[in-house]
């Protein structure tokens, strides 16, 4: 994710953090060992002038692979 970030939205910082417990026992990633749950900051001059809708809608366009194949939720703060 972050290599993906990185390059599409040639930040300037990335912070990532994988939290798992927020959603212990879901039924959608009960029996999942892959990391499913993170916090993502990403700083970019890609985001200058855009809305915060619009920002969230940039990340998760370049995640969609990783949302697809078992990546159940992420916060963007």
């Amino acid at each position: 994710m972050r290599q993906k970030l990185q390059s599409s939205l040639e930040a300037s910082a990335i912070d990532i953090e994988d939290v798992p417990y927020k959603h212990a026992g879901h039924t959608a990633v009960k029996d999942n060992a892959n990391e499913t749950h993170f916090n993502i900051r990403v700083i970019s001059p890609k985001f200058e002038g855009q809305s915060l809708v619009k920002r969230h809608r940039m990340i998760n366009d370049l995640l969609t692979d990783e949302l697809n194949s078992g990546l159940h939720a992420i916060s963007i703060v």
